[in-house]
């Protein structure tokens, strides 16, 4: 696979903030929060406030990776009614608003029912870049890289600080767009600091790929935004955003606090060489 083809819509992104020397942002956030309008206008939000790629949150009801502060979201969601056609819909919505790559985070469940092959094919007809599969591993995965590939969607596999140097390998290998890299062993959640387990993992990922490689799991503010930039691809913020919303904020909130986290990754030049 040519380093072209492997980046896919979301890794061009995040390397294209990379050679203007600086990290990119990922902002995630679920589908049809705190409704389903005010859901799609939400993630439009990270856009306005300058999200490198945007991650959607596809609600699920056993979220085993997410912490209380997202599945309170995705729990409400669900309660409302939202369904995959309406998480399609939110895709197609953010993906016409602009040129930034839409990926869908989700657990495996919903898209097997789904129908793998159709999942891939109605993501790709709404503009959505690709998939993030926090609890699917490559071995068991062959059906959606098979459908990815034909449907050219990018494949965000996860590696965490507890990943061998084989699994690493066989983890990359197989990804399309970037690297998920759990900078913490648990669920997600923002904390007061980040973990001193990801400057590691990033190293050690980055020793068996050339693609990005974006750090996940407990970024909350710009400064800890401007100490993963330094040594990471992308910075991936998810519940800081969800509780904003959850406080009130709407999307005026989220835009501000996006436009902060911008703001943290474009502190500290980098140099290309090291990418």
């Amino acid at each position: 696979m040519s380093d072209l083809v492997a980046l896919g819509k979301a890794g061009a992104a995040i390397r294209t903030a990379n050679d203007a020397g600086r990290g990119a942002l990922v902002g995630y956030l679920p589908a049809g929060y705190p409704t389903y309008e005010g859901g799609v206008d939400a993630i439009k939000a990270l856009v306005d406030g300058g999200a490198d790629v945007i991650e959607i949150g596809l609600p699920y009801s056993d979220p085993v990776m997410d912490g209380v502060t997202i599945q309170r979201a995705t729990e409400q969601a669900l309660a409302g009614g939202l369904r995959i056609r309406d998480v399609l819909s939110t895709v197609e919505k953010v993906a016409s608003y602009s040129e930034v790559p839409v990926l869908v985070m989700t657990y495996w469940n919903p898209i097997e029912r789904y129908g793998v092959d159709r999942f891939a094919a109605d993501l790709a007809g709404a503009g959505g870049a690709g998939l993030i599969t926090p609890d699917l591993i490559p071995e068991e995965g062959v059906e959606w890289i098979a459908a990815a590939d034909k449907f050219e969607l990018d494949k965000v596999f996860l590696v965490s600080p507890s990943s061998t140097e084989e699994r690493i390998a066989l983890t990359t290998a197989n990804c399309r767009g970037f690297v998920y890299a759990t900078a913490v062993m648990g669920v997600t959640g923002a904390r007061e600091s980040t973990s001193d387990l990801a400057a590691p993992l990033v190293a050690r990922t980055k020793a068996a790929t050339g693609l990005p490689v974006g750090v996940g799991l407990g970024v909350s503010n710009a400064d800890q935004a401007a100490g993963l930039a330094a040594y990471a691809d992308a910075v991936i913020v998810g519940s800081a955003f969800v509780k904003v919303l959850e406080a009130g904020g709407g999307p005026a909130g989220v835009r501000e606090l996006t436009a902060s986290l911008a703001e943290g990754v474009r502190r500290e030049p980098r140099a290309r060489a090291d990418r």
